[in-house]
């Protein structure tokens, strides 16, 4: 299925958040990542000024939040939530790791909507709401230091859709412009670098070929290790040329 429309079906459920510009900041994460529905369970504050603030670009995703006075209304429709939780719950689903539990989310997005459910920023999720998700999560923090701000909860978890979605590979180049591209070098472009490069050390000295030594082959393999494009054999080639003007060693053939 094509991954925006995947993500599409993806609700980030943020329940009884307290502050306004969590909310602000977690949409902000969301749109950074392709998610859009935002569901409010009842928010203390909003909408709010702080929250547009922090929301940064996002303020549409803000606009289009659905408040629901219960999470059951934020779920209706849904066909697999996965709560966020900092501990393994009585009787509540097996806590899993990020990647894995979000693949899966992913996979049953191929069904219909899904969502994810944050808690609270002080208590997170009760256990008769997390009782309401078929899967939880957690996201392993430093042990020392384990606290993390609900926007920057809402973004590890948006940023694992977005790379399940895509299978790993999201695309990296923003819309509208246009990556530059080089003809890769030719074998007998990248002797002719090989050569000059020869000639220019033999000229100041720099390489004996009496005692050759292993350094022409280093530095073979030292260029083997990219893909040389014709550009950048140019560049080298011109800073040699002007090596051997300064030096007086001769322009090159």
């Amino acid at each position: 299925m094509n991954p925006e429309v995947l993500l599409s079906r993806v609700r980030v459920v943020l329940c009884r958040p307290s502050h306004p510009g969590n909310i602000g900041a977690a949409a902000r994460a969301m749109k950074t990542m392709g998610l859009s529905r935002l569901y409010l369970v009842t928010p203390k504050q909003f909408p709010d000024a702080e929250a547009d603030t922090r929301a940064t670009g996002a303020v549409d995703v803000l606009r289009a939040a659905t408040v629901t006075a219960t999470l059951d209304e934020a779920l209706a429709g849904t066909v697999f939530a996965v709560a966020l939780s900092a501990r393994q719950r009585d009787l509540g689903p097996a806590i899993g790791a990020p990647r894995e539990t979000v693949a899966r989310l992913l996979a049953e997005a191929g069904l219909g909507e899904v969502a994810l459910v944050f808690g609270n920023e002080t208590v997170g999720l009760s256990n008769e709401e997390i009782f309401h998700c078929q899967a939880a999560v957690t996201i392993p923090t430093n042990p020392d230091f384990s606290s993390l701000n609900l926007g920057s909860a809402v973004q590890v978890l948006s940023y694992e859709c977005r790379m399940a979605a895509f299978g790993e590979k999201p695309p990296v180049v923003a819309p509208g412009v246009t990556p530059f591209v080089a003809p890769p070098a030719t074998n007998d472009e990248v002797e002719g670098l090989y050569g000059h490069l020869e000639a220019v050390m033999t000229a100041t000295g720099f390489y004996n070929p009496e005692q050759p030594g292993r350094l022409l082959p280093k530095l073979r393999r030292l260029f083997g290790r990219v893909r040389l494009e014709r550009d950048e054999v140019n560049i080298l080639r011109g800073v040699l040329a002007s090596t051997q003007v300064r030096t007086g060693h001769g322009r090159k053939e």
